[in-house]
């Protein structure tokens, strides 16, 4: 690792956790991942081999720990005490980054796949229908082979599919990458999207009323956008009032 030669504590944790996607890493980790391969799907762009060597200095640093999954014989990560301390840290750093860093997300960083990954995973559970629900989402804009994406809900239980599940879809979600982002960022509220048609819902009126309480927003969806003055964005403002 890299040896700023400082005895601060500030730069030994430093050595350890800002190393170059290792906040990522952590945070997919505190987001409940344990397996390989669903940390590298929080991750995308990293390569595989680097996941690999950064889960192995994570581990030599006592963040976390390789286990048994009960009845399987492959590994998972889990963290350990050192690691769930780090909670805080770097959620207060995503709630930095809300407030402070770029106001509108460039289109190189939009992606569909991580977006809907995100989402999955913060379904509010409790309030799931009793019966399956099938929801299809649709980005025209995304790139080929990544358009499509279905959520398959059940009581207590969510699956994301990259493939289609089969049979109708309860309902359809069509959407920009950009405009789904900003919605579940909180930067676009979800009743003027669909006013605007910047999100559009196919499917039973029921279904579409439920939609926005089942998929809830991101954990930092409430933090408001700041200026460099400290005021809240103008952006904000309008889309608080629809205008």
């Amino acid at each position: 690792m890299e040896n700023y030669g400082q005895f601060c504590p500030v730069a030994q944790a430093a050595e350890i956790v800002t190393r170059r996607w290792m906040p990522l890493v952590i945070r997919e980790l505190l987001c409940g991942s344990h397996r390989f391969n669903d940390l590298h799907r929080g991750v995308p762009r990293m390569s595989r081999a680097l996941l690999v060597r950064r889960l192995s200095e994570l581990e030599l640093a006592g963040v976390i720990e390789r286990r048994l999954a009960d009845g399987h014989d492959h590994a998972e990560y889990h963290l350990t005490q050192a690691g769930e301390e780090l909670r805080p840290i770097i959620f207060q750093l995503g709630f930095w980054g809300k407030r402070w860093v770029h106001h509108e997300v460039s289109r190189d960083r939009l992606d569909a796949g991580l977006l809907m990954w995100d989402m999955q995973r913060c379904i509010q559970r409790d309030r799931l229908p009793l019966h399956r629900v099938v929801v299809h989402f649709e980005f025209a804009d995304a790139p080929r082979g990544n358009q499509h994406y279905w959520l398959v809900l059940m009581p207590g239980e969510v699956d994301l599919c990259l493939k289609d599940p089969g049979g109708d879809s309860d309902l359809v979600v069509c959407a920009s990458t950009r405009s789904l982002t900003e919605v579940w960022l909180g930067d676009l509220p979800f009743a003027h999207a669909l006013r605007t048609d910047a999100v559009r819902l196919h499917g039973r009126r029921e279904l579409q009323r439920l939609l926005p309480e089942w998929l809830g927003l991101s954990v930092f969806a409430g933090e408001k956008r700041r200026s460099l003055s400290g005021s809240a964005t103008d952006r904000d403002e309008q889309a608080t009032h629809g205008t």
